[in-house]
């Protein structure tokens, strides 16, 4: 991705303070969204980090992730798993409970979905804190699959998710669209 691709879609990536909680500076990508959806430049660097790295799944994080990673898993021809806030998928799920930058949450995956032999890439918005990529990561080490790395559009380098998240990646690639 150029630098003028960055610098415009940075323009359009929206500051929210104190949300969802005082001192918490939200960067709001649907700004963006609303403006280029999943631009085909984005969905054809995120497809190629993909290949790249020699996923066969995808797994996108709810709720932005989706609109990331499903049409890069088209783009790339691989299949798409939402991972979702607890109590949303029906049936068998796996679950993991994991600490926000301001508070903590849970979230699951079909059991069914990933298996061994699987590698998987996640594709998510916004790298903050690592907290939803490390529960991910998690889950689909839990399901019995591999992990091929994560992919953001952007990653927050000054809340310091790269450092957190690097114990969970085990040497797999973490990649970002854009770096702030």
């Amino acid at each position: 991705m150029t630098v003028g691709t960055q610098e415009l879609l940075l323009s359009r990536i929206r500051d929210v303070p104190d949300y969802p909680k005082p001192g918490v500076v939200f960067k709001d990508t649907t700004p963006l969204l609303a403006a280029f959806g999943p631009s085909p430049a984005m969905t054809d660097a995120l497809a190629e980090l993909c290949v790249r790295h020699g996923a066969t799944k995808i797994v996108g994080l709810e709720a932005r992730g989706f609109i990331l990673a499903a049409p890069a898993a088209v783009r790339a021809g691989l299949g798409f798993i939402p991972v979702r806030k607890a109590g949303k998928l029906p049936g068998a799920t796996l679950s993991q409970a994991y600490e926000l930058e301001y508070g903590s949450a849970e979230i699951e995956v079909h059991a069914e979905d990933l298996s061994a032999g699987d590698r998987v890439m996640v594709i998510d918005d916004v790298l903050a804190t690592g907290g939803t990529a490390g529960a991910s990561l998690e889950l689909i080490r839990r399901a019995g699959a591999d992990v091929a790395g994560v992919a953001v559009l952007m990653e927050l380098g000054f809340l310091g998710g790269r450092t957190r998240l690097e114990p969970a990646l085990r040497g797999a690639p973490l990649e970002a669209l854009i770096k702030i």
